[in-house]
């Protein structure tokens, strides 16, 4: 679980990182869930956004596929939000972020 301190950080981490993850009409499929867990793994901090033709609220579809990936939601703006996960992979190699 993140603190505020932590989650402040990474959405300042993420404040000028462009989105590199779209959820189109086809919405929530495993497919998906594989593709973002892969960013997930080599990314750590992600932003994802969702086109307009996404039925259902954000926050409901940003916790459902925090919650199948195993991540944190650290910020919901608009039709874009924010993703954490840990990565073991990127801590072997020195590149994961640290947090406060």
């Amino acid at each position: 679980m993140l603190t505020s301190k932590q989650r402040a950080w990474l959405r300042s981490q993420a404040n000028q990182m462009p989105s590199r993850f779209q959820v189109g009409k086809n919405e929530l499929s495993e497919n998906l869930a594989e593709g973002l867990d892969e960013m997930l793994t080599t990314h750590e901090l992600l932003k994802v956004s969702l086109q307009k033709s996404v039925d259902g609220h954000v926050t409901d579809i940003a916790h459902q596929l925090a919650e199948t990936t195993g991540a944190q939601v650290v910020q919901i703006i608009g039709r874009k939000f924010v993703l954490y996960r840990y990565s073991e992979k990127l801590a072997k190699k020195g590149q994961s972020l640290q947090l406060p």
